[in-house]
């Protein structure tokens, strides 16, 4: 009886209390900066600043500030999710397979013992769930590419707007 009101209370508190273990740090998107010398810089952004960039170096793990007014491109990596969209397109495809297959099956009015509305919604939903599955995993995979913003020949009002739309993407947002 001591072990089971002990586990609750373990259990409960667990639970309850809020412990470092359980957060998520968030991460800052990943960048692939072309500065306008020809040297390329790739890391996580940590934060933006009125002028510049705080990047994490992805190979070294040394922070590096970088001047917006030395930068010619930079590009955003995303991650592709072929995998995801796969699956909510397979669930979409073959739901509306699965309805078609009984909207066919009573327009026509089969009563057949062996054919069922049943099999008809099998086999749309089959044939919805492939097609949807592909077309979902090929448009996951198409939002990985990664997106271009070009720095240089901009002016300062259209430079701190794109560095406006980095700062939403860092890990640290209200940077200063």
């Amino acid at each position: 009886m001591k072990n089971t009101v002990l586990a609750l209370v373990v259990i409960v508190a667990s639970l309850t209390c809020p412990t470092n273990s359980t957060a998520k740090e968030r991460r800052g998107a990943e960048l692939a900066i072309h500065k306008l010398d020809g040297q390329q810089l790739k890391g996580e952004l940590i934060a933006v600043k009125p002028a510049s960039l705080l990047l994490l170096d992805s190979q070294s793990g040394v922070d590096m500030s970088v001047l917006a007014k030395d930068v010619d491109v930079i590009k955003i990596i995303k991650k592709p999710k072929t995998l995801a969209g796969a699956v909510i397109g397979f669930i979409a495809g073959a739901g509306a397979g699965a309805l078609v297959g009984l909207v066919v099956d009573e327009a026509i009015g089969q009563k057949d013992l062996v054919w069922g509305p049943q099999h008809s919604a099998l086999l749309g939903g089959s044939i919805g769930g492939v097609v949807g599955g592909v077309v979902g995993g090929a448009i996951g995979a198409n939002a990985g590419h990664p997106e271009t913003l070009r720095i240089a020949g901009k002016s300062d009002t259209e430079i701190k707007e794109l560095l406006e739309k980095l700062r939403r993407q860092a890990r640290v947002t209200n940077a200063q």
